[in-house]
């Protein structure tokens, strides 16, 4: 096992994707084991071999669609109905934007990546500066993985046999949670700098009516996302196929944002990502098998129990150890791989499972905002040409925000549960 980890933390410092690193590591076990090789690729094959992960590419297709299909737009306009005339106009409109981009996306990234290319060169145009636009956007992406659709969340409940229906649901409230902190952290910082606002006063009603009409459509998918899975119409898979086909139809035959010529283009586009994400998931099973075969997970259970049998008092430990992981590895393959062990200690202690995926899954992505492996940081600094020492000091009240919301989370489980156990 100590080969493996110095295989592990070689290939991580070479800069390969952290993909490569965990079948790297792997394959440096099985070469010393070699009666166990034959394992590795049927590891890799039966990892994907499930029906709800089925619910991944489509989402990502559904994301895709209304990134290209002018919804992202619509949900501007209406946004900037709504809280345009607040303190930091722009800026409270892309945390806003996110609530319902995230509500539909389910991807960090996707989130990100839409915002970048849309808020920000209007909010640079505006006088705000760039690294302050890149960090709105960057810390407003992580409703998504919160809030349902969440790629995230439907990885874990996969693999911890979690229902997915509950983690969705469970996800609403700390996502609006989250867009509550940061629109108080864009008020905050918004007060000390000295910003145009492109609305001084509230909207009227009839264009707050005007615009919520033309974003009619986008505004129905979270409703049918929500009501699908409670209704028992849709089981998560089959309605990230609804999701998809919604999203396409209405972005090509109501708002006419996607050419039937580019529908190659976008199917390619989630294609590439989907793949990422499936290589993290086939990779992580089998660095998991070893994990397993050196029994790490009971290790692992042991020296948590050893510091405390206090579940709060665990959890956040469990938190404080994420946080140092995010920095260095991706919320996915952190999720793969401690997911099931991390399961396994909420059982022991009473945990409820529900609590302890939404918990994860936003520390996770808290870890995403920052350097050295910060994908959403490095995705937004890639399209705004934003240096990441800029995005770095301007990053500082949002993430103290976030962590503010993380520990709430902790602390009070019935944010995470309530709504799961009255509806379900």
């Amino acid at each position: 096992m100590i080969l493996v980890a110095i295989a592990f933390f070689a290939l991580l410092a070479l800069g390969l994707p952290i993909g490569f690193v965990m079948l790297g590591a792997s394959m440096t076990y099985f070469s010393l084991n070699p009666m166990l090789s034959s394992i590795v690729a049927q590891r890799l094959s039966s990892a994907l071999e499930s029906f709800p992960l089925l619910a991944i590419p489509l989402f990502v297709v559904a994301g895709a669609a209304m990134a290209r299909g002018g919804i992202a737009e619509r949900l501007y306009g209406f946004c900037d109905t709504l809280v345009g005339h607040w303190r930091g106009g722009l800026a409270q409109i892309a945390v806003l934007n996110s609530v319902f981009m995230g509500a539909m996306s389910g991807s960090a990234n996707a989130d990100a990546a839409i915002d970048a290319r849309t808020i920000v060169p209007v909010m640079c145009k505006h006088g705000y500066s760039n690294a302050y636009g890149s960090v709105v956007s960057a810390a407003s992406s992580l409703i998504a993985p919160i809030m349902p659709p969440s790629i995230a969340l439907i990885v874990y409940g996969l693999l911890t046999n979690t229902s997915i229906g509950r983690l969705f649901v469970g996800g609403i409230i700390p996502g609006l949670l989250i867009a509550a902190a940061l629109m108080l952290t864009v008020r905050y910082t918004a007060g000390r700098m000295t910003l145009t606002q492109i609305r001084t006063t509230r909207a009227s009603r009839a264009e707050v009516l005007t615009h919520g009409r033309a974003a009619l459509w986008a505004l129905a998918m979270p409703v049918m996302l929500l009501f699908g899975l409670r209704g028992g119409w849709f089981t998560p898979t089959e309605l990230g196929a609804v999701a998809a086909v919604y999203a396409f139809v209405v972005g090509t035959f109501i708002y006419r944002g996607i050419r039937l010529r580019e529908t190659f283009a976008l199917l390619r586009e989630a294609a590439m990502t989907t793949a990422g994400v499936m290589f993290i998931v086939a990779s992580a099973s089998v660095f998991s098998l070893i994990l397993s075969l050196e029994q790490v997970p009971q290790a692992l259970i042991g020296a948590l129990t050893q510091i405390s049998d206090n579940k709060i008092v665990v959890l956040i430990t469990i938190n404080v150890a994420l946080l140092i992981l995010g920095t260095v590895f991706e919320g996915l393959a952190i999720i793969v791989i401690l997911g099931p062990m991390l399961v396994q200690l909420a059982t022991t202690l009473g945990i409820d499972p529900v609590h302890l995926g939404v918990v994860l899954v936003f520390n996770t992505a808290i870890g995403s905002l920052t350097p050295p492996v910060g994908t959403v940081m490095f995705t937004v600094c890639s399209i705004t040409r934003c240096s990441v020492e800029e995005f770095t000091r301007a990053i500082l009240p949002f993430l103290g925000a976030l962590l503010g919301v993380l520990a709430l989370l902790t602390f009070v489980p019935g944010l995470v549960t309530f709504l799961p156990n009255l509806l379900f």
